[in-house]
């Protein structure tokens, strides 16, 4: 099933449950799923990721604004983005797929960095954020 036929799904549930917070939430998802899609980007997965990323820096900035009340509301929106995401994978097996990155690559150096990231971004396909990634590369590349 599609990612937005799922999100569908889940509003009417919501609904019916009065979880007015979810709703609100779920509608502004399908919205923004709608909207890439008219625009050509298929990669539903991307969206929530931006998605969530947004809600996590205006918790940020809230917290910093000392509104932690608006800052628990963007987490909790944060957190119902995230159920329909695949799971993260752990440092372990994001470190594996470094490894294997750089002996693919045959990359001994820091200079090397880019060739790194482009193998393991493409292994990691979504399920870990660049900058853990990018982390990792660098820790391997340095040692």
């Amino acid at each position: 099933m599609q990612l937005a036929e799922r999100v569908k799904q889940d509003i009417t549930v919501a609904m019916k449950a009065g979880e007015k917070e979810r709703v609100s939430t779920l509608r502004l998802v399908l919205s923004e799923l709608q909207k890439a899609a008219k625009e050509g980007d298929g990669d539903e997965v991307a969206v929530l990721r931006r998605e969530r990323k947004r809600r996590h820096e205006s918790a940020a900035a809230f917290r910093d604004g000392g509104r932690p009340e608006l800052a628990h509301a963007e987490e909790a929106e944060a957190q119902v983005i995230e159920t329909y995401l695949p799971s993260e994978l752990s440092d372990e097996e994001l470190r594996a797929i470094v490894a294997d990155a750089v002996a693919e690559t045959g990359a001994s150096s820091p200079r090397d960095m880019g060739q790194v990231m482009k193998a393991s971004m493409a292994q990691v396909a979504g399920r870990a954020d660049g900058r853990r990634v990018s982390a990792l590369a660098q820790e391997a590349l340095a040692g």
